[in-house]
């Protein structure tokens, strides 16, 4: 094996030598690597390479020569990763069993059902479709399959079906400064204009100077003017966690590009649906927070409302108090969105899902009703539109 290794190399043009190849032999003998794969490649990258440009190459002879083979001794212990372990745990379920998976009956059956397993059960539970536990069909646990339940222990979404989800989650602030792939996004916001001058004049007015120095006989005569600016001011809030984590790189690029855009910016995070409370800062979104009813009475009603999400949630966290996926809402989110639409009549829901889907999502639809049909997708298309909408 060792010897086809190093005549592999040799035909992928690396300068070894049997000099070399005698040496890695030796240190072998010598139990250097000591059964490991990880620590034979770390050897033999030391005695058969001797130019860092050609760590790559040797990078792909080695993953030809040894790709899937692993040494273990006969009284060696081997430690399974944990998460090789959480993956046995899972429930995978075809199509057609999918479909023979019944939901509960409702919000009111669901959480009734869910106080009553939390007094019955006493012990930990593995699949099964009544306890809380794991890889069941059960609406109650982690890594099963239910098509309406409560995600409990589990560390990410899989079948975005949870209605609520009883973790504390952690979500990563948006990149301000991310370098945009496209410049069509900025484009596409310099539709939304209202330019006027204010404040210091420190321009030059080149015109009005060449008039009031014609004027006085030859005389320079320097005129000064303010700078001219984007005076249009936005809120934009943004949709975070969950399902929107596989949209982060275009809100990121939607963010960095409304950033440089528009001077009077204001944005805040929320999750799924806006209820009463909004964040700057997810990392600390359960401590430093601020109340929406605030959000509302900061910014008037010449602001102009962006709101970024894929609408992607179970209907009752728009329709039902305490419908929220990780906390008791005491008023719908319906009631939120309508207090936001009552106040700020420029506004429009940029949808990062393409539109042909959204069709297939009750939530889509009703958040899309909610906004009276001022739904975008995140396109290049889509925001030409939007920024139309905002600027009737």
């Amino acid at each position: 094996m060792f010897v086809k290794f190093f005549f592999t190399l040799k035909e992928a043009k690396l300068p070894v030598t049997l000099r070399e190849y005698l040496t890695l032999i030796e240190a072998l003998k010598a139990g250097c690597a000591d059964y490991s794969v990880n620590e034979f490649y770390y050897l033999a990258r030391a005695t058969l390479v001797k130019d860092e440009k050609n760590l790559d190459k040797f990078d792909q002879v080695f993953g030809h020569c040894f790709n899937g083979i692993e040494f273990i001794a006969d009284d060696q212990t081997v430690e399974l990763p944990d998460e090789w372990l959480q993956k046995l745990a899972e429930l995978s379920l075809t199509d057609e069993e999918k479909a023979q998976v019944e939901a509960m009956g409702g919000w009111e059956k669901l959480m009734e059902t869910l106080q009553e397993r939390l007094k019955e059960q006493k012990k930990r539970h593995q699949g099964g479709n009544k306890w809380i536990g794991t890889a069941g069909r059960s609406p109650f646990g982690a890594y099963g399959y239910n098509p309406e339940g409560i995600r409990i222990g589990q560390k990410e979404s899989r079948h975005r079906k949870a209605v609520k989800v009883w973790d504390k989650r952690e979500y990563k602030n948006l990149d301000t400064d991310v370098e945009l792939g496209t410049r069509n996004i900025k484009v596409a916001l310099k539709r939304l204009r209202q330019f006027a001058r204010e404040g210091a004049a420190d321009e030059l007015d080149l015109d009005d100077t060449i008039r009031s120095t014609a004027r006085n006989a030859g005389f320079l005569d320097l005129k000064m003017r303010p700078e001219r600016h984007n005076t249009v001011k936005v809120l934009i809030l943004f949709d975070i966690g969950g399902s929107m984590d596989d949209h982060i790189k275009t809100c990121e690029e939607l963010f960095s590009a409304a950033r440089t855009e528009f001077k009077h910016l204001e944005f805040y995070y929320f999750h799924n649906c806006v209820y009463e409370k909004l964040w700057k800062d997810n990392k600390r979104r359960h401590s430093d927070f601020k109340a929406t009813w605030d959000v509302l009475h900061t910014y008037p009603a010449d602001y102009k409302l962006i709101i970024v999400g894929d609408a992607t949630m179970s209907p009752y966290e728009i329709a039902y108090a305490g419908g929220s996926v990780e906390h008791w809402n005491e008023e719908a989110g319906q009631v939120w969105m309508q207090r936001m639409l009552d106040i700020y009549h420029k506004a429009i829901w940029l949808n990062p899902v393409p539109e042909k889907y959204w069709d297939y999502t009750p939530s889509v639809q009703m958040m899309k009703q909610l906004m009276t049909d001022r739904m975008f997708p995140l396109t290049i298309g889509g925001l030409e539109n939007a920024m139309k909408e905002l600027s009737r």
